[in-house]
């Protein structure tokens, strides 16, 4: 994986807090509630889900958005594996992500199993139901150069305020020319400028309700 391992301190043992960026993980009040709300609802699914979906995700951090797609592609049943490609710069060790994950029993199969395979010697690790890619190091060079195309996008680097570079206006660009046609995005965000970015790269932008306190967040579909 990455040179880089991230440091994280804790919030009440349980909610993971990167040192580098000073920010959490997840949300404090539910972190798979706030999952299923911002990147699932967010880009339709499961309602979208077809064999060989792709998803693509800026930030693996702990795996829960991960675990939680996957989760529900089992549910829906489509048949073949859910693929899924996470960049990642500042990959977790196994003990911190199974201290984070412990706390959501209704994964911890899917965890385990997940577990089992981290850090794989490969970055390609396959599950039933399940083909995952982490891509270490800096998404601004690695994106550019991935020859994958995702259908739908969860944008979930930390705080635009305290991770700018996973937000920048060439970076969204990236995204946006690794996405199917009419394939989504979906982001915790509702910053003006990550709003205008993604808008200018192609996707037609709109803000929706956010989870928890967060008044809005954004979601988006590129066209054709």
């Amino acid at each position: 994986m990455a040179d880089q391992t991230a440091k994280l301190d804790w919030i009440d043992g349980r909610v993971p807090v990167s040192c580098q960026f000073d920010d959490p993980y997840f949300s404090i009040h539910d972190g798979l509630a706030e999952t299923s709300h911002v990147f699932l609802n967010g880009n339709n699914l499961p309602a979208r889900f077809e064999p060989g979906f792709h998803i693509a995700e800026l930030g693996f951090g702990t795996g829960l958005n991960m675990l939680a797609a996957w989760n529900l592609w089992r549910q829906s049943a489509t048949p073949g594996p859910l693929r899924f490609t996470s960049f990642e710069a500042f990959p977790m060790s196994q003990q911190d992500i199974r201290s984070a994950l412990e706390h959501f029993p209704k994964l911890s199969n899917l965890a385990d199993q997940f577990l089992n395979q981290w850090p794989a010697r490969s970055q390609k690790i396959t599950l039933p139901g399940l083909q995952l890619e982490i891509i270490p190091g800096d998404a601004r060079q690695s994106l550019p150069d991935w020859p994958g195309t995702a259908d739908a996008w969860f944008l979930d680097g930390f705080s635009p305020a305290k991770n700018p570079e996973l937000w920048g206006a060439q970076l969204m660009q990236d995204v946006a020319k690794h996405t199917a046609p009419n394939g989504t995005f979906a982001t915790y965000t509702a910053a003006g400028h990550i709003r205008r970015a993604l808008n200018n790269a192609g996707f037609t932008v709109e803000r929706v309700k956010g989870f928890a306190h967060k008044r809005h967040m954004t979601t988006g579909q590129l066209g054709t």
